[in-house]
């Protein structure tokens, strides 16, 4: 039986970037439709999975919530706690781990060095698609709402998200040119 173990510098990186997701919401949030504010936070869950790949980016974002689980007033406007986990926003934090690993897989894919193109694509589709899977049917199922209507509410997200899918790409493609061994990849 082989034991796969974290490297320190992995464990590092993981925490780094569960650090990232966190300074990102200090500065809050605000909602225009509907119980789950708008933050920036999102973009951290689509830089961990574009820059630490699927595992350790999925694993950041665990320990960002494992943290938030425990108290630490993490999330945006200061909130933390269990609580969290029930209300509108559940689905979409639950969405940040799901997001970052299929943002992983999409960028890394066979391991090839990230390219503009496919970065993007995984940004979109993890960080948006993804975590709009999760968050938008448990928005609904908590709030009590219609899921087409909770849907139709929840498009208020889709410029702010599309600006920070380019961000993160934009990062992401520079920090490969200008430090690529923080990828660590073998391409």
């Amino acid at each position: 039986m082989t034991r796969s173990r974290l490297a320190t510098s992995d464990i590092a990186r993981v925490a780094v970037f569960a650090a990232v997701i966190a300074v990102l919401g200090l500065p809050g949030g605000f909602t225009i439709f509907g119980a789950v504010p708008i933050t920036a936070q999102t973009l951290g869950v689509m830089l961990a999975g574009a820059i630490l790949g699927p595992w350790l980016g999925a694993l950041s974002m665990t320990v960002f919530l494992a943290l938030v689980a425990l108290g630490l007033p993490l999330l945006s406007g200061g909130r933390g706690g269990v609580a969290v986990f029930v209300g509108p926003s559940a689905g979409y934090l639950i969405g940040f781990v799901a997001g970052a690993l299929v943002i992983g897989l999409i960028v890394h894919a066979r391991n090839h060095k990230p390219q503009l193109w496919r970065t993007f694509a995984g940004v979109v589709l993890g960080g948006i698609l993804v975590v709009y899977a999760f968050g938008i049917p448990l928005q609904a199922w908590i709030t009590r709402l219609p899921l087409g209507e909770t849907f139709l509410t929840s498009l208020v997200f889709i410029p702010g998200d599309l600006i920070k899918a380019v961000l993160a790409t934009a990062v992401t493609m520079t920090l490969v040119r200008a430090y690529p061994r923080a990828f660590r990849r073998t391409w």
